[in-house]
């Protein structure tokens, strides 16, 4: 499966094609592999040193990458043919990258007290992993379901805030429930309220408002549907619902899905109070900043890699330098160099942060390529041969990666074009 943030080919817990159990299947393999990563990290000599804590930096791992982009693309699978403009869509993608990536760091701290025994020794892989599998199940079958439909109601619905602003406050806004008997007392209290979009009501109370929200907002015509007086607002939510200050779980979901292009808030099931009015949650990622504990170090870690700029991707890329990747529909290794890496992440993309991701798991992307053939170089250089073209998918559509031949028998990787009919163009014939 090729992976990076908002790049990854979609799995879906509700396509026919895919079933919910081969999709927790995938997770089961991805999570597995994690955890022998952990488990490996935890063969350093402090490890079973009093105050040993897991180390953030492993979210960085080629392991832990995965299992954050499957997850991630789990969830953007649900609103994978929901109408919206590209800008949306990226964004919500990013949003899922992020939740998934916080979720991933709460189950590597909810792991890592099991590597030890009682005597302070550390467990064989197998017995650690059995120990672990409780959690495997809790947060990634019991929990993902319920995420994977909030996140597909909150994708709805911030393609529906992105058709309402487009006439502004034209007509207003109706909040509506599913109108059975499963609607919570909260939602039916809302039910109704009828208000133009730039009330600030919409700010805190556009759907979904609590997992498995099925409530809606439909556009009405101002003649027909009179805005409900804020004073009756204002008592409907205060007699039946906790506001935006309230303490409880409620409070997470005080948030507008396509007001603030995120699938999910700030503000969540794995994060905490504070996250949602934090710096490093509004993109200034790069202030002076002093993480005040493990999770903040985690937040600016995941925003990082969500981010996927050439700099921090050639940083994280760095230890692929000098290593080389075989694969089967290739019969020589595939060389990846210092140019190599720069080349890959200054390379112009539609897909910019997609493509720049892409190279972090740039084995099992070649992996999954189709090999289309020899072809003459495009761009002319001394001692180059040819170029092998092999063809990729970016968010569905094609995109060609170009490896380098040289005249005294080396093959290095070049780069990834998303212009793949000029590319293929240059395809030597057989």
């Amino acid at each position: 499966m090729p992976v990076g943030f908002a790049g990854r080919e979609s799995v879906t817990l509700a396509a026919s094609d895919v079933p919910y159990a081969a999709v927790l299947q995938l997770l089961k393999e991805k999570f597995t592999a994690m955890m022998r990563r952990l488990h490996v990290a935890a063969t350093t000599p402090d490890a079973s040193e009093p105050g040993y804590t897991l180390g953030v930096s492993l979210l960085e791992e080629p392991e832990t990458l995965d299992f954050i982009n499957t997850h991630a693309g789990i969830l953007d699978s649900s609103f994978e043919r929901t109408p919206m403009s590209d800008t949306m869509r990226t964004s919500l993608q990013r949003s899922d990258y992020i939740f998934s990536g916080i979720k991933t760091f709460h189950e590597l701290n909810e792991a890592f007290p099991s590597l030890l025994d009682e005597n302070g020794n550390r467990k064989p892989f197998e017995q650690f992993l059995n120990d672990v599998r409780s959690i495997d199940e809790k947060y990634n079958k019991n929990y993902l379901r319920a995420e994977y439909n909030f996140c597909q109601q909150s994708a709805n619905m911030a393609a529906k805030w992105e058709q309402f602003m487009e006439d502004g406050d034209r007509y207003n806004l109706q909040y509506r429930t599913a109108g059975d008997d499963h609607v919570r007392p909260a939602h039916a209290a809302l039910d109704r309220i009828t208000l133009p979009p730039s009330h600030p009501f919409w700010q805190k109370y556009f759907p979904p408002n609590g997992w498995n929200c099925r409530c809606t907002v439909e556009q009405v015509r101002k003649s027909k549907y009179p805005q409900t007086p804020d004073s009756e607002v204002e008592h409907l939510i205060n007699a039946t619902t906790p506001d935006a200050s309230a303490t409880g779980k409620e409070a997470m979901f005080r948030f507008n899905p396509g007001m603030e292009q995120k699938t999910f808030p700030d503000y969540n099931a794995y994060t905490i109070r504070r996250c949602q009015d934090c710096n490093i949650a509004k993109g200034k990622i790069n202030l002076a900043f002093v993480p005040e504990n493990e999770l903040c170090s985690a937040c600016r870690i995941v925003r990082s890699l969500a981010n996927a700029d050439s700099k921090q991707t050639r940083k994280l890329a760095k230890p692929l330098q000098g290593t080389s990747i075989n694969i089967p529909q290739f019969p020589h290794p595939i060389n990846i160099s210092r140019a190599s890496i720069t080349e890959w992440t200054n390379q112009p993309n539609k897909f910019y942060q997609e493509k720049n991701k892409m190279l972090l798991r740039i084995n099992e992307v070649l992996m999954e390529s189709e090999y289309l053939g020899p072809a003459t170089p495009h761009k002319p250089k001394e001692r180059l041969s040819f170029s092998h073209i092999f063809s990729t998918k970016v968010k569905g559509e094609e995109q060609c990666i170009i490896v380098w031949e040289w005249d005294w028998g080396e093959y290095t990787l070049h780069s990834i074009s998303d212009h793949p009919e000029e590319i293929k163009k240059h395809i030597i014939k057989k």
